[in-house]
């Protein structure tokens, strides 16, 4: 990483070492009759509008695309100008560009396609499935291939994350660019293109769609929880349910006592109910106010739970704007704040995207960076010449304050009194694995939590579903919970799936289950897990449309058209195959709902409560003419061995119908839904 650059430089696979090249900064010119991948390499990697024509490589070599139903191809994208966004899902720097590409996404609808190359820093980011996740996390709408084995990245001579490769219609390079801050070039470059080729008649704007993950999967009541904090003292559980921007709290039994936010991605302030979140993460509490890392804004928030206000403490809201000096809270930009944590009168933070720690004063409300030079590497030493690398996690014990540094798969600890930062145990950015030892022998890969055990200190392993154990005094580090690969397992051989939050009270250890979208609750003195049920936990209104019909997820079904005759019945039997071990949630808000215009009405007399299927009603005609009869429903169900794992479902079918005076009444009308998809 360049020292405030946001740019990721990859290490030589072979070799195995850290590299970066000089004339990365300069400007590209072409070396004539050399190929592509050649000049790439010899002459750097941020240049645009170069005057030899370069043909873009082909895709392939890819293991996998997803967000779309078959593979694509620069041939199969002539007339369309197509980015390609190389990224890895652990790094901060590819997160903080996801805006970028959705803005670029919404202004060039029909001239521009995004196309994500995942080409993975670490081995657990190689799995096609793991990056599916991120893409539901993220919300990411374009196609993604998975580059795992670096052969579009060697292709392109990419040696950066993140890069984005800007190609014409006719499938020649444009010029691209690594690292954040490139919007207005990139956008420059996109709109110069696409008018060049409108006026030669070779620009493609004919609307393109792709299946995308999130029309696979329901609404959860917890979705990627990030972080999760235990109070022992007033029996509170809270929890940061990350991806419905919002912080939940129950007891510490699991019993809901109530939510914090809207649901919508926004930085509002004002009471508990109406405030908005986006992507919450670490939390840290004082008696009744909340402190909260409200990552997606780049805020640091401060809920008062007695008073039942939510306030802004530090940041913009923005990255723009982000010098790396303190100032007034408010009035100082923060970048990816991922945990905090109280120790002395100030509220240190994890910043993660600027690779370093900041600290907020509680009286005088002035935020500063403490510890860090924005380098992201690992190097101890004095606070301010040492270097991290994605801080992503906070604990104390007495003096010390701990941090799991993801990047550099370490654990660290920082001597508040001597102002000083040295490495625990771990390897660095480009060492990781999964391997119990002592100090450097040790091996994490990204962890993203840590917390205080006593004297001792648990780490959330992240990208190896792990929880590990770590003594700060010997520095040996030994395993605690997890096999080792994901899976979602309860009781004495429990397995994760990419935990990234940990707390400990009254003798347990909770545990922000992300990717299970659960939080699991293990006895620290048997070590048996189980997952926490919480009662009465739906989705906010902002990810479940109340009236069940709209929002992004509902899957619509057109069926074919029934005819009726006036005054007649037309039987309806809508029948949902759940599936195996799983039953339906009759305590929740299960619906079905008619939406028709004349001359249909719906007439579910009889029918009862959703609480079981077939669910039986008739639409009743009325009039002659012809009509869409619209029906929506949304179905929650639960898995049978009560592990806390629910689902909500939305669907809508869309039923052409047809009323005419000589039609007889019309067969009966079966929908069948299959839910066993999202599995």
């Amino acid at each position: 990483m360049f020292k405030g650059s946001g740019v990721g430089i990859r290490g030589d696979r072979f070799l195995g070492k850290l590299w970066a090249i000089p004339v990365l900064l300069l400007s590209f010119a072409v070396v004539l009759g050399l190929p592509f991948e050649t000049q790439a390499k010899t002459l750097g990697s941020n240049y645009f509008g170069e005057k030899q024509k370069v043909r873009a490589p082909e895709l392939t070599g890819g293991n996998g695309w997803l967000n779309t139903e078959k593979s694509l191809s620069m041939a199969g994208l002539r007339g369309k100008v197509v980015l390609l966004d190389f990224w890895t899902y652990g790094c901060v720097n590819c997160i903080h560009i996801i805006p970028d590409l959705k803005r670029l996404e919404k202004k060039y609808p029909d001239q521009l396609v995004v196309i994500g190359v995942h080409s993975a820093k670490f081995d657990n980011e190689k799995n096609t499935e793991n990056i599916r996740n991120i893409i539901l996390r993220y919300g990411l709408e374009h196609p993604v291939v998975n580059d795992s084995d670096f052969a579009i990245w060697n292709a392109y001579a990419v040696n950066a994350w993140p890069t984005q490769v800007l190609i014409d219609p006719d499938g020649y390079i444009v010029g691209r660019v690594s690292g954040e801050g490139n919007y207005e070039t990139i956008d420059r470059a996109i709109a110069d293109t696409a008018a060049d080729f409108r006026k030669r008649g070779k620009l493609d704007e004919s609307p393109l769609s792709f299946a995308l993950e999130r029309a696979k999967v329901g609404d959860l009541p917890l979705a990627f929880p990030g972080k999760v904090l235990a109070d022992e003292r007033s029996g509170r559980l809270f929890i940061s349910d990350s991806n419905h921007n919002r912080i939940v709290i129950t007891k510490l039994d699991g019993s809901l006592i109530g939510t914090i936010g809207s649901g919508k991605a926004s930085a509002e302030n004002g009471d508990l109910a109406s405030a908005g979140f986006s992507r919450p993460q670490g939390m840290a509490l004082d008696g009744d106010i909340l402190y909260v890392a409200d990552t997606g804004n780049h805020l640091i928030r401060k809920v008062d739970l007695k008073a039942g206000r939510v306030e802004t403490l530090a940041g913009t809201g923005t990255l723009e704007g982000f010098s790396g000096f303190g100032g007034p809270g408010v009035e100082t930009a923060l970048r990816s704040p991922w945990d905090v944590e109280l120790a002395g009168g100030y509220l240190y933070i994890a910043m993660a995207g600027s690779h370093q720690i900041w600290r907020l004063d509680i009286k005088n409300g002035r935020v500063d960076p403490y510890a860090g030079s924005r380098w992201e590497a690992r190097t101890d030493g004095p606070v301010k010449r040492a270097a991290f690398a994605q801080p992503s996690g906070l604990a104390t014990i007495g003096d010390d304050l701990f941090v799991a540094d993801s990047e550099s798969n370490i654990i660290r600890e920082i001597d508040l009194r001597a102002g000083n930062v040295e490495t625990l145990a771990g390897g660095d950015l480009f060492k990781f694995g999964d391997k119990t030892g002592k100090g450097d022998g040790a091996r994490f890969q990204h962890p993203l939590g840590i917390e205080s055990l006593g004297d001792k200190l648990l780490v959330a392993d992240t990208y190896n579903h792990r929880i590990k154990m770590l003594d700060p005094k010997t520095r040996e580090v030994g395993d605690f919970l997890g096999t080792g690969s994901r899976g979602q397992a309860d009781g004495k051989d429990p397995s994760f799936y990419e935990p990234g939050g940990i707390s400990v009270a009254d003798g347990k250890l909770f545990i922000a289950d992300t990717n299970n979208h659960a939080i699991r609750v293990a006895d620290l003195k048997t070590r048996t897990v189980s997952t926490l049920m919480i009662a009465g936990l739906y989705p906010p209104v902002a990810a479940v449309n109340a009236d069940a019909g709209g929002g992004p997820k509902a899957e619509t079904f057109k069926l074919k058209p029934v005819i009726s005759g006036i005054g007649k019945a037309i039987p309806v039997s809508l029948i949902a195959d759940l599936p195996q071990g799983y039953h339906l949630n009759v305590s929740a808000p299960q619906r079905v709902i008619v939406r028709t215009a004349n001359p249909m009405v719906a007439d579910s007399e009889g029918a009862g409560p959703l609480n079981a299927f077939p669910y039986n009603f008739r639409l009743n005609a009325i009039s002659p003419g012809t009509t869409d009869v619209e029906i929506a429903m949304t179905v929650y169900y639960c898995r049978e061995d009560n592990t806390g794992v629910c689902y909500v479902r939305r669907l809508n079918w869309k039923v052409p119908v047809e009323v005419s005076a000589g039609a007889a009444t019309a067969e009966p009308l079966v929908i069948r839904a299959s839910l066993a998809a999202i599995q």
